[in-house]
């Protein structure tokens, strides 16, 4: 499995947009976890941007996970781009 890193961000006036999809994009991030695809994800203090590390097989299936989330279907993560990345240490 390859990792995989997320930096994205957030629209303006996220935490209080994201209320209503807060528990479902949660519920989704612990599956990930559980399975072993997401290794951390989470906003920065500002909350304008999101950063995530993912294991998984392929690019494709990190974007597809990702463009799945409730917060990318509505709105609340407005860019995300996903580099493959190489853990140094």
């Amino acid at each position: 499995m390859a990792k995989f890193v997320l930096w994205g961000t957030y629209c303006e006036n996220a935490l209080e947009k994201r209320t209503p999809f807060r528990e479902a994009h949660l519920a989704g991030l612990q599956q990930l976890k559980h399975a072993g695809t997401l290794v951390t994800l989470g906003p920065t203090q500002t909350s304008s941007h999101v950063f995530g590390i993912y294991e998984a097989s392929s690019q494709v299936e990190v974007e597809a996970l990702v463009k799945g989330d409730i917060y990318w279907r509505e709105g609340i993560w407005t860019a995300v781009e996903i580099y493959p990345w190489i853990q140094a240490f």
